[in-house]
Order: C-alpha cells, then sequence, then structure tokens
C-alpha cells in the first residue's frame, strides 16, 4: 500500500526544524577537556578547598581506577566515599589505593522515599567542611589535571554548577550503535546551549561529574530536595537553576566511564530505567512522544519502500538525519556509516520507552543494583 506524501511530511519538518534551530541542539560545541588550558593545571595544584564526593555501591570493578586516577588532579583533594551497603570488596578496594585525604563511610539503611545513590550522597554531604563539591559517579576515571581545569573555568565565568556529559564505553557493536545516539537524543531533549542561559527555563546536567558550591546545596536544604528523583542530575540543576544561580554543562573526553554495557539487554536496562521518567508517568505524553517518534522515524523509513517520488523524500530525510547525528559520531570517533541506521536505532529507543511504560504499570518498577523505584 502506498503510503501518501503527507503522510511523511511531518517528518520532513521536523528534521528542518531540528537543523535550523538557532540553539543547534545537535552541535557538540558545548565541551571541556582537560587539555584545553595547561596553565590551568599549574596554577591551581592546590585542590584543598575541593571534597570529591562519591556513591559507591557494590562497586569492586572500577573503584581503584577512578581513585587512582584522582591521584593524577593535584594536591591536597578532599575524597568522601559512601560504601553503600556494599557485599563486595568495594570499601577494602578502595582503601588499598592509599589516597590521600580520603575518607571512607559506611552508608545506613535507605530512608523510605529517598533514591539509594541520593540517600548516599546526603550522608556524605554532611562531613564536607570544604567550599566545593564534585559529585563523582564511582565508574568515572578522570583525565590528569581535567578538576584544576573546571575550577579555572568555574571561578573566571562565576559558575555555580558545571557538570560534564562523560564519554561513555563505546567498544561493543551494542555500544557503538546505541550509546552516541543515547547522548545524541538526551541533547535534543535537553540543548546544553539553552540550559547554559541563565534566562532560558531547559537545565540539564549529567549526572556523572557534577562540580557545585557546597553553599548552593545548604541553600538548597541538601538532596532532600530532589530525594526521590530517577533523574538526579537534571532535577538538580532545575533547582539550582531555579534559584538564579548560573549552571554549565558540556561533553567531555576527559570524564570517561569504565562501566560497560556488552549486551544490547544491558543497554535496555539503562534506558527503560528513567524513560518513562522522563515523560513524568504520563500516558499523554507516551502517546506525544510515540507519535512523534514515528513521524521522524518510522514512516521515512517507511517512505524508503515505495515509490520513486518518496523514495527520493526518505533519502533527503535520512540525509537530514544523517547530517544532525554526525556531529555525534566525529566527537566520538564512530564510522559515519552508523549515521545511516539511526531511524532503527530511534524505533529501538521507542521500543525502550514502551517498556519503560510496561514495567512502571505491571512489574515493581525500575531496578538499579537491587532495588526498585516506582
Amino acid at each position: 500500500m502506498e503510503l501518501p506524501f503527507l503522510a511523511i511530511l511531518p517528518g520532513l519538518l521536523i528534521w528542518i526544524s531540528i537543523l535550523l534551530l538557532p540553539w543547534r541542539p545537535w552541535s557538540t560545541r558545548e565541551s571541556l577537556d582537560s587539555q584545553l588550558d595547561s596553565q590551568a593545571s599549574i596554577k591551581n595544584s592546590d585542590l584543598s578547598e575541593i571534597t570529591v564526593l562519591i556513591p559507591a555501591r557494590n562497586e569492586e570493578l572500577t573503584i581503584s581506577s577512578t581513585l587512582y586516577a584522582l591521584k593524577q588532579q593535584g594536591d591536597g583533594l578532599n575524597v568522601i566515599l559512601v560504601d553503600d551497603q556494599s557485599t563486595d570488596n568495594t570499601a577494602e578496594l578502595a582503601k588499598s589505593v592509599n589516597l590521600e585525604h580520603l575518607s571512607i563511610i559506611s552508608g545506613t539503611e535507605l530512608q523510605e522515599g529517598w533514591s539509594g545513590k541520593l540517600w548516599a550522597l546526603e550522608q556524605g554531604r554532611q562531613h564536607v567542611k570544604t567550599p566545593y563539591i564534585i559529585l563523582l559517579d564511582a565508574d568515572i576515571v578522570l583525565a590528569k589535571n581535567l578538576i584544576p581545569v573546571v575550577l579555572e573555568k568555574v571561578k573566571n565565568e562565576q559558575l555555580q554548577m558545571l557538570s560534564l556529559m562523560a564519554f561513555l564505553m563505546m567498544e561493543s557493536f551494542w555500544e557503538k550503535l546505541l550509546i552516541p545516539a543515547f547522548i545524541f537524543f538526551f541533547k535534543l531533549l535537553y540543548p546544553f546551549h539553552l540550559s547554559n542561559k541563565p534566562n532560558s527555563w531547559i537545565a540539564a546536567a549529567a549526572g556523572g561529574f557534577i562540580f557545585i558550591e557546597t553553599r548552593v546545596l545548604e541553600e538548597l536544604g541538601g538532596f532532600n530536595c530532589i530525594k526521590d528523583a530517577l533523574i538526579d542530575d537534571c532535577s538538580l540543576a532545575k533547582q539550582v537553576k531555579q534559584k538564579k544561580h548560573k549552571i554549565w554543562t558540556g561533553m567531555t573526553h576527559s570524564a570517561i566511564s569504565i562501566r560497560s554495557y556488552q549486551t544490547l539487554s544491558s543497554i535496555w536496562q539503562m534506558v527503560a530505567r528513567t524513560a518513562y521518567t522522563q515523560l513524568i508517568y504520563s500516558p499523554l505524553l507516551l502517546l506525544v512522544c510515540t507519535l512523534l517518534m514515528v513521524a521522524a522515524f518510522g514512516l521515512p523509513m517507511a517512505a524508503l519502500l515505495q515509490s520513486q517520488e518518496l523514495l527520493i523524500t526518505g533519502l533527503f530525510i535520512l540525509g537530514l538525519q544523517v547530517f544532525c547525528y554526525m556531529p555525534t559520531l566525529r566527537y566520538y570517533s564512530m564510522n559515519p556509516l552508523y549515521g545511516l541506521v539511526l531511524p532503527l536505532i530511534g524505533v529501538l529507543y521507542l521500543v525502550m520507552t514502551w517498556s519503560s511504560a510496561y514495567r512502571y504499570y505491571f512489574t515493581k518498577g525500575a531496578s538499579w543494583k537491587g532495588r526498585y523505584y516506582n
């Protein structure tokens, strides 16, 4: 059955709009790396005004690498690791690194109404005595001197919060296929350029690495203000921005997540854990999301199997998709041919979103490290 031209017109308009939006959500221009300012690492080698706060639950595979990397950042850096009731050797391995100024706190039982990560962070926050805090995931390895460069940027631009989208593992087939698109879609939902503007209501953050003033967290009442948030990074950014503080979010090659997602199921689990949360558990927004994704990806892909006129239009839409996606692929040194399968990736992410909704209504909800959230 032949598709009418009007069926693929919305997809054409969607991609033309994405391409021409003045804030360029497809761009990778918001970026910060440790080598950008070699003088910053020398000027700010004393990092005693910063505390790195790490929540860790069963992280024996990654915690040593994370802590060893912190040794390369500068002198006097304070580190608080909250061992969130791990059942493995997380705490023992952390101690074996012999990191100066490292404190290990044994986390208490999860309090009702809190997510596990935020409860761990709140326990650690109560021990912070420095003017700055870095919230660092236990699987993030920082390139040498990244923290001094970040500190320099924060002070020069008078920022109260800065976050970096960690460089995620992209080694397995599924990682190469899906992870760059995950970041691409995130930037479409939360354009970094708009988030970094003080007068914009958009507030984005990446939870793997967040630099924030301690007084700002105290002003918010600690992590209690977002204690049950599954998308805790963007929720925190929203709270900070609502208080008229300056925030900045960007991409980086210098904060590297060493947690691997070798299989489709592991990536599916990561996405489905919060996809329906992004839609604030709204069936209406799920329907709108579905219609937009079908218009943007499904129908243009179907047009490739139609008559010559529709085929040409479908190819033009595919060209727009590839053009918008290419900066992300280049940023992560991925093969440009992955851009040709973006329609299939988009449909796959839509199915993941529906599975997230299914879990919310028909199972225990989202799960992470043995805990369920709904």
